[in-house]
């Protein structure tokens, strides 16, 4: 046998021997089975957001308990949520008003002795407590995306993240609202701080709202947000490189964020509108570790009863979310698993799907009362 044909046989072999590890180290990663109750969403605030303190009592043991009953390997908790306010104490960020228990750190400890992943949140494009206290800086506080990507919000990021990520113990945190500010709240005229940005980035001047071209407006936007990307992914990865950082998009093929760096070096990505097709689309755009996730919640009408097969047949991790019930919680587990999946609606039936395949159950399956 001449030597090219020995080498040939000898790449092909080590070929084969590459895709033998690729699969059987997919085959063995846990996969991602997680659940988030949404403390972002209550009434008595300035806006839809919770307000300040709602839930301040929540207790971590309740909530750890109620996951691992639903079969989560991987808590999603918050850092800093919508409403502004921490849930940790003494940190950078003022914590949420009479928060009765450390939440955070206490959330972590409690989850890994469960052996649960525990991760944090981050709202990039929405925090009212920001918009509140720097007016000049954001375009008000609504219920929506409202702040620009400026040098002063990049360093409170930046504070943030590092503090978080450092003193809590959290494997990650999910980042989310991370387009470009709606400008209606102010007649779609840009805040002139935004307009500084635009020429730090740009390098020319900002040519007015009414002569801005589609194309120079796409331009700036992949740009501030890819400048605030590499704000998050520096100071999370030089606190912690083991850190994960999840991105959820809620219109994942969105001209300012495909095809990006932050695609590339996300550790976890998520369709947040939940269809397979969105996740399927963005496959290709993604870097070699990246882990991709669809998502079940109230709003994207997903039928878990659908979605979640073909997830776990593609290999795609599961998440869903729903805000708490007045007590902070949900109601118990077993609750789920009593009814048929098909005679339960909306968040109800998304929360029983995935208590069930979370618990290797079969979605047939109903608990004796």
């Amino acid at each position: 046998m001449n030597r090219p044909k020995v080498l040939l046989i000898i790449l092909i072999s080590f070929q084969f021997l590459l895709v033998d590890c690729t699969t059987q180290k997919q085959e063995t990663e846990e996969p991602i089975q997680a659940f988030c109750i949404d403390f972002n969403w209550g009434d008595g605030g300035p806006n839809a957001f919770a307000k300040p303190g709602l839930w301040a009592d929540a207790n971590p043991a309740e909530h750890v308990k109620w996951y691992k009953d639903m079969g989560a390997n991987t808590i999603q908790t918050f850092i800093v949520s919508c409403n502004g306010y921490a849930w940790y104490k003494n940190g950078v960020v003022p914590e949420q008003p009479g928060l009765k228990y450390d939440f955070l750190p206490e959330m972590v400890r409690l989850g890994h002795k469960e052996g649960m992943k525990v991760m944090g949140y981050l709202c990039i494009g929405s925090n009212t407590r920001w918009g509140m206290e720097h007016p000049e800086y954001s375009y008000g506080y609504p219920t929506d995306r409202h702040i620009p990507y400026t040098k002063k919000y990049l360093s409170y990021l930046d504070k943030v993240i590092r503090d978080a990520v450092g003193n809590t113990g959290i494997d990650g945190f999910m980042i989310d609202w991370f387009y470009q500010p709606n400008r209606s709240s102010n007649n779609g005229k840009w805040l002139d701080s935004e307009k500084h940005r635009y020429e730090e980035l740009m390098g020319k001047q900002f040519p007015g709202e009414d002569k801005l071209t589609a194309e120079d407006y796409d331009t700036y936007s992949r740009l501030a947000i890819s400048a605030c990307w590499d704000v998050i992914y520096k100071a999370t990865k030089e606190t912690n490189p083991d850190c994960i950082i999840w991105l959820t998009s809620f219109d994942i093929t969105h001209p300012h964020i495909v095809n990006s760096k932050m695609f590339q070096q996300i550790d976890w990505l998520m369709n947040e509108a939940g269809d397979m097709d969105g996740v399927e689309a963005v496959r290709n755009m993604v870097g070699e570790k990246t882990r991709l996730i669809t998502c079940l919640a109230n709003w994207n009408k997903q039928d878990p009863s659908v979605v979640v097969p073909k997830a776990i047949e593609a290999g795609v991790g599961l998440y869903g979310f729903t805000k708490p019930g007045k007590n902070s919680l949900l109601p118990p587990i077993e609750n789920y698993l009593t009814s048929p999946v098909d005679s339960l609606h909306g968040d109800d039936k998304n929360i029983a799907v995935l208590a069930r395949v979370f618990n290797e159950l079969p979605l047939e399956y109903i608990k004796k009362k």
